[in-house]
């Protein structure tokens, strides 16, 4: 087995018998199973006159309600992957574990990349297991399912892991709680800086624009959060945007279109170069 397959794997072990894990288990099911209570009530909703509401109204409020619960999500795995990467090389480094591990024929880019493709399977399994759990949960509620459900799972996993990149490039340089807060700072600033470009986009500021266009490409993380609101939002819902024009776009929690393919291709290179720069970072660090 590769070297970097057995630093994943260990990765992996190490990981699974913290206690964040079994908290991030715990929390999840808590709120998939208030979740569910609260997404059942809507369909007991009615209007003034006391008949039931619509089956078009009762899907989208659940798809606006789950929007929001999956923007909670993406903060609780951000949150994880910033504070499991931060400390991720710099405390094996602090400990000194590391130079027993540099005195076999390991490379440091074995190192790095191992700890990344393990870390990565853990965010990746985890927006997996939660995001499943709770799609399950709403359409046992409301018999509505969300039209790429796929792909929503997959934009709220890629989310995750720019914030474990981020928080492991760091952890080249940085001790942990420093990276893992840097991190997690920055994921909000682009989640803001988003949310500024779209209401650019909607007053048709081309300054303010840019702001989101620029916070895309340097940390890609509400990008991607834009294209798992996509994944969420019904048909009609997405026609009514398009109908307002740019107005439509400064809704922070709604999407009018899906992300460009040209944008998920750079998401595919900026993962690489922040590979690439944590490897750089650590070999050229003295251990």
């Amino acid at each position: 087995m590769p070297p970097f397959l057995v630093i994943a794997r260990l990765t992996i072990q190490e990981a699974s018998r913290r206690r964040l894990l079994l908290a991030l288990l715990i929390l999840t099911l808590v709120v998939v199973g208030f979740s569910a209570w609260g997404f059942n009530k809507i369909t007991t909703l009615t209007r003034s006159n006391g008949e039931p509401l619509p089956p078009d109204q009762i899907a989208l409020l659940t798809s606006q309600l789950l929007i929001v619960i999956t923007f909670m999500f993406s903060g609780v795995l951000a949150l994880s992957a910033a504070v499991v990467a931060g400390p991720l090389i710099s405390s094996e480094v602090e400990s000194g574990l590391l130079l027993s591990i540099l005195a076999r024929p390991v490379r440091r880019s074995e190192i790095v990349i191992g700890k990344w493709l393990g870390l990565a399977a853990l965010v990746a399994l985890y927006a997996a297991f939660a995001g499943t759990l709770e799609l399950g949960a709403v359409d046992w509620a409301t018999g509505y399912l969300p039209p790429h459900p796929v792909e929503l799972l997959a934009f709220v996993a890629a989310e995750g892991l720019v914030l474990l990149s981020v928080g492991l490039v760091l952890s080249t340089r940085l001790s942990g709680i420093t990276a893992g807060v840097i991190a997690l700072v920055s994921w909000l600033i682009a989640w803001i800086a988003g949310v500024v470009g779209d209401i650019g986009a909607g007053l048709e500021n081309q300054a303010l624009a840019n702001v989101g266009v620029v916070s895309h490409l340097v940390l890609p993380s509400d990008g991607l959060w834009r294209g798992a609101i996509y994944a969420m939002e019904p048909d009609t819902l997405i026609a009514a945007m398009r109908a307002l024009g740019t107005a439509g776009r400064a809704n922070p929690f709604a999407a009018t279109d899906p992300p460009p393919v040209e944008f998920l291709g750079w998401v595919v290179v900026w993962f690489a170069l922040v590979l690439a720069l944590s490897v750089w970072s650590f070999r050229s660090r003295e251990i």
